[in-house]
């Protein structure tokens, strides 16, 4: 069983009324309903002291799922380092949605991690481009989600290890919605879709794709790396 640590804001659902309505416990209530029956689940939001990431918690974390979207500068740069350090030494990290902007996910980039959106809560199509991942285990050729958020190119984030998703919307943009990265020991797998307005994360697909997700990104055994002076 992995132990998953899902991070959440927490602010929109209880400042706006229409996400409220969506998610009145939260999203990380939502994502931690899709995960329960197969794994170990805890919750840590934005408010909690040390948002509730201490170093005891990060360090019982097999995979962290993280949200965020108007209050990325409000997460302290210490436990933003503290992050960092828990994915190079194995921790798997799965950043959702705008978390793109997240201060763990940017440093563990090394680039802006920006892009175009556009609010009007048109149709997407997720396909599936490489359906030999296990991310993908179970899927259909693609995942249709009625209202969304629109996230189009450039994206300015390394080239993927490997492209799991790529976004259609109405209005002709596309962008690589799925995206698995390496760093250290730590496995790394953005997900786009979970505008906080639509019932995203309510998606059976959608919850499929984060237990996979989950199941990939959770810690493996290897062979021990040594580094320094040899004799």
């Amino acid at each position: 069983m992995v132990a998953v640590t899902i991070w959440n804001e927490f602010r929109h659902e209880r400042e706006d009324e229409a996400v409220g309505a969506v998610y009145p416990n939260g999203i990380h209530e939502v994502l931690a309903a899709a995960l329960a029956d197969a794994h170990d689940v805890r919750t840590a939001t934005l408010d909690e002291p040390h948002h509730g990431l201490t170093a005891e918690v990060l360090e019982a974390t097999d995979v962290l799922l993280w949200w965020g979207h108007e209050a990325h500068d409000e997460v302290s740069d210490a436990v933003a380092d503290r992050v960092h350090r828990r994915v190079l030494e194995g921790m798997g990290f799965l950043p959702l949605h705008s978390s793109h902007y997240a201060k763990p996910f940017v440093r563990l980039m090394g680039t802006s991690c920006s892009l175009q959106y556009r609010e009007d809560g048109a149709t997407e199509r997720l396909w599936v481009v490489d359906p030999g991942h296990p991310i993908a285990d179970g899927l259909d050729e693609f995942v249709e989600l009625p209202e969304t958020e629109m996230y189009g190119e450039p994206f300015d984030v390394p080239e993927p290890d490997r492209q799991v998703f790529v976004s259609w919307f109405e209005g002709g943009e596309v962008f690589r919605s799925g995206c698995c990265y390496r760093r250290g020991n730590g496995r790394i797998f953005y997900f786009r879709p979970g505008h906080e307005t639509y019932p995203i994360y309510h998606d059976a697909a959608v919850r499929r794709v984060l237990r996979n997700a989950v199941e990939w990104a959770s810690p493996t055994e290897g062979a021990p790396r040594t580094f320094g002076e040899r004799a």
